[in-house]
């Protein structure tokens, strides 16, 4: 279950940080290397879903499963990550 607490305060702390060097070491400091990059994968699966490349495209080029893909196109359908090109 996700604590909205901590989401909040991990927003808050997000929000804070001023310059990329200083996500990066923050980003860096706190998620697993797995974190690290899968979070990155996620987002690179919405711009390519965002540029209208297909869906099986995506799996390939990314070497992530059909699900991710699926996932970060129901989210576009229900209209979040607008701010994503």
């Amino acid at each position: 279950m996700v604590n909205r607490k901590f989401v909040n305060d991990l927003i808050e702390v997000l929000l804070s940080i001023k310059t990329k060097k200083g996500m990066r070491h923050f980003l860096v400091s706190i998620l697993t290397l797995g974190e690290l990059a899968i979070i990155p994968q996620r987002l690179q699966v919405v711009k390519l879903l965002k540029q209208n490349m297909p869906q099986r495209e995506i799996v390939k080029k990314l070497r992530v499963s059909i699900a991710s893909v699926t996932n970060g196109s129901n989210e576009i359908k229900r209209g979040n990550f607008k701010n994503i090109k």
